[in-house]
């Protein structure tokens, strides 16, 4: 090591102290141990607080860890209890790239000298690239207590983890290597102490981190990188997934509380309005119809005291046709001829329908009406008219927040109509679609296929269900079966697009790397890597921590869906649609559900419930009726072919029969039974 002292970070989590510096005691008091403890070794560069949020401790390690000027030590402080918010083991785990489950079991052992209650802890130790990372209780003693019981053996796990010889660092044996950091075996742990409260921290950071826990195995799924480790090769792979398995809805459920809240933006009224959704209510800035008009073509009359009745004879005065301009006023004794939406006349009470008058006489050229005749005295006061304001008032709420602008042209109509120029809609995210794998070729590449080609169909068929749903999408093409070509990508990716789908490398083989590189590379969490159904048992959902230029800490939402075909297209209808909907203020999200009748049996699964592809068809018996599109292999790219629907069916033994109802979620159109 080239430097004089080991570089020290200090990460404090709390709720409480990110809101309230002044609150946090534990800086200061790590701090003064290093001092103390450290034998002039250690130099702590760097502290931040945090609040209780797995992406912001894992930003805040990864900028410490992953960069030039890294720094040898990390230590946090505060969420390895047992509360619902303490998450700092699930945030440190999935970034660690070797555990120590030695300095776990050091801080415990020096932790239990003091009090029994050592065993609610859940410390975690190990070194992300050349940095070592250590977790400490939220109790101030406890958190002291646990860094010195470690600290003088750090510089020798620090100095190797840093890249030096080990063979020249133990060359002296391990009494050397004690001398050297004073330390003895059989010493009693520093700082040993009686009556220690260990739930102190809460009284600082507003809630307990539950001092001091168990920890769990070093080995156990939950506490480390769920994915293969590419670098240790096809014979350090699982030979059993590590995730746990999902229901559908649970894995949905998951998705909607990661998926991020809608942001609002304005967008002008026109035809690429439409599958947007109000971010607020509509008001009419002016009332529908904004003057008299009449909703027949005929004569518009006045009814006066003097003249009650219609009935008779009267000299054509004016016309009024639906165009503007002006209208001389209309005197008691004559009529005005009118069309369907023009203006009445000033003084006009009434109109009558054509259909009710006669011809009496023109003018001299023939070109005109002079004289009809009106054969009716039943017309009333204000019949045949549209008022100011009967279709729309000024003011009025003409749509609500929430609201969709469908293509049937209803609402854009509506908008258009009281001369709104723009509202207020939720944002629609931008949607990468990226198909992964060696043996993927574009669907369009001339020549014939070389053994163990295939085509991508995928990436075409996922991008065009998308823009259907009204979405921008993005192609980030095909990525290699290497794991620096697959985060280049998608490092790329998260800097275009608000949402990521990918199809392939989620499944038990040796290149497929997706969930290794978004935990291990991308600093990503995988929030489930198995769903209980049949097709697309493998899909992953997954966030990753993003800066954006502005400064900005987002995260980008990935589904890794399967390679197969039909696992993709049910997958991307079932988990990725919800997302966007509730991005776009869509409720409730995804696809509707019906219930069906089947026209013929349908075999069961017995251990997966399944999403049948299928033709649901509206019967002449007023029911809907569905039949099955064939063979349900994932592969089988021919089972999607005129499928508007998956059939929701059970995971049980036998058959549904032919004439049973079942749910199924409408994909598409219902056309009409023959």
């Amino acid at each position: 090591m080239s430097r004089t002292k080991l570089r020290a970070a200090i990460l404090i989590v709390s709720d409480t102290a990110a809101q309230d510096p002044s609150t946090d005691k534990a800086n200061d008091v790590l701090r003064e141990a290093f001092v103390a403890d450290g034998g002039d070794q250690w130099d702590v560069v760097d502290s931040k607080i945090v609040p209780d949020s797995v992406l912001e401790i894992q930003r805040t390690v990864c900028q410490w860890s992953d960069c030039e000027d890294f720094v040898n030590l990390i230590v946090t402080t505060g969420g390895t209890g047992f509360t619902s918010k303490d998450n700092t083991p699930e945030a440190i785990n999935p970034l660690i790239h070797r555990h120590a489950p030695g300095l776990v079991h050091g801080m415990l052992a020096a932790s239990l000298a003091v009090t029994p209650f050592a065993i609610m802890s859940r410390p975690v130790a190990g070194v992300r690239n050349k940095s070592l990372i250590i977790t400490l209780p939220g109790s101030l003693k406890g958190a002291q207590e646990n860094l010195q019981s470690v600290l003088k053996l750090l510089p020798h796990a620090c100095i190797q983890a840093a890249g030096a010889d080990s063979r020249s660092i133990h060359a002296g044996g391990v009494k050397k290597l004690e001398e050297d950091a004073g330390v003895s075996a059989g010493a009693a742990p520093p700082g040993k102490a009686t009556g220690v409260n260990h739930n102190s921290h809460a009284q600082h950071h507003g809630h307990d981190h539950g001092g001091h826990a168990m920890p769990k195995a070093h080995t156990n799924p939950d506490e480390r990188p769920k994915s293969n480790d590419p670098k240790e090769g096809p014979t350090r792979r699982y030979r059993a997934s590590p995730y746990p398995m999902l229901s559908v809805e649970d894995a949905t459920n998951l998705i909607l509380q990661r998926a991020p809240a809608p942001q609002m933006s304005k967008a002008a009224v026109n035809g690429a309005l439409v599958g947007s959704v109000l971010a607020e209510d509509v008001e009419a800035a002016e009332a529908v119809p904004a003057y008299r008009a009449s909703i027949v073509d005929g004569y518009a009359v006045v009814m006066s005291p003097n003249r009650p009745s219609t009935k008779g004879v009267f000299p054509v005065a004016s016309v009024s046709h639906a165009t503007p301009g002006e209208i001389p006023p209309l005197r008691s004794g004559q009529v005005a001829r009118i069309t369907t939406g023009a203006p009445l006349p000033p003084g006009a009470t009434s109109v009558v329908m054509v259909e009710d008058t006669v011809l009496k006489g023109m003018t001299e050229d023939g070109k005109e009406e002079k004289e009809v005749e009106i054969l009716t005295d039943k017309i009333k006061p204000d019949e045949n008219i549209r008022e100011i304001g009967s279709d729309i008032k000024a003011g009025e709420v003409i749509l609500r927040k929430g609201e969709e602008i469908t293509a049937v042209g209803g609402e854009l109509g509506l908008l258009a109509s009281v001369g709104k120029a723009d509202v207020m809609i939720y944002k629609k995210p931008v949607v990468g679609v990226l198909s992964t794998g060696d043996e993927i070729v574009q669907h369009d590449r001339p020549g014939e296929l070389r053994l163990g080609e295939v085509r991508d169909c995928n990436r075409p068929t996922v991008m065009a269900a998308v823009r259907g749903w009204g979405f921008e999408v993005v192609d980030l093409g095909i990525a290699r079966d290497k794991p620096g070509d697959l985060e280049s990508t998608l490092r790329s990716a998260i800097r275009k697009v608000d949402i990521i789908i990918t199809t392939g490398g989620v499944s038990m083989g040796e290149l497929d790397l997706l969930k290794p590189t978004i935990e291990r590379s991308l600093g990503g969490t995988i929030h489930f890597g198995r769903v209980a159904m049949k097709p697309g048992k493998p899909t992953t959902f997954a966030t990753i921590p993003y800066q954006t230029p502005t400064g900005e800490r987002e995260s980008r939402l990935i589904f890794s869906l399967p390679g197969n075909p039909a696992s993709a297209v049910v997958t991307l209808h079932l988990f990725v649609l919800p997302s966007l909907h509730k991005a776009v203020g869509i409720s409730p999200a995804g696809l509707s559900k019906v219930f069906v009748t089947l026209d013929h049996d349908v075999a069961l699964d017995p251990q997966r419930p399944e999403y049948h592809r299928a033709l649901v068809t509206a019967g002449r018996d007023g029911l809907m009726h569905a039949s099955s599109t064939g063979g349900q292999r994932s592969s089988r790219v021919g089972s999607l072919k005129s499928a508007n629907a998956l059939l929701c069916l059970p995971a049980r033994e036998g058959v549904v029969g032919r004439g049973e109802r079942v749910e199924a979620l409408l994909m598409g159109r219902v056309l009409g039974g023959l």
